[in-house]
């Protein structure tokens, strides 16, 4: 992960910005279109070239560091098939 930028607006409210290259934009892309179904309201994904930026705001921070450890999973799993150059044949 390139980085993550965890902001409180004194309240309730939380919100973490995570940053993550992918080595070129085509795969930044790639992994953004895997991530996005699985964002909820109060989540955006962009790309900014090889890096994918994505927002979660939450009303609590227990539910900011539940909501980041689910889509932390979802990444590594889309980074991973976005770079596995492994081919199948399933005929």
């Amino acid at each position: 992960m390139s980085g993550v930028d965890i902001r409180t607006d004194g309240g309730s409210s939380a919100t973490a910005e995570l940053r993550t290259s992918h080595g070129s934009p085509t795969d930044a892309e790639r992994v953004a279109a895997a991530v996005r179904p699985d964002n909820t309201a109060e989540m955006t994904t962009r790309v900014e070239g090889e890096t994918v930026v994505t927002e979660i705001r939450r009303d609590s921070t227990s539910g900011l560091q539940s909501t980041v450890d689910d889509y932390v999973v979802n990444l590594r799993v889309a980074a991973q098939l976005t770079t596995d150059t492994t081919q199948s044949n399933h005929e």
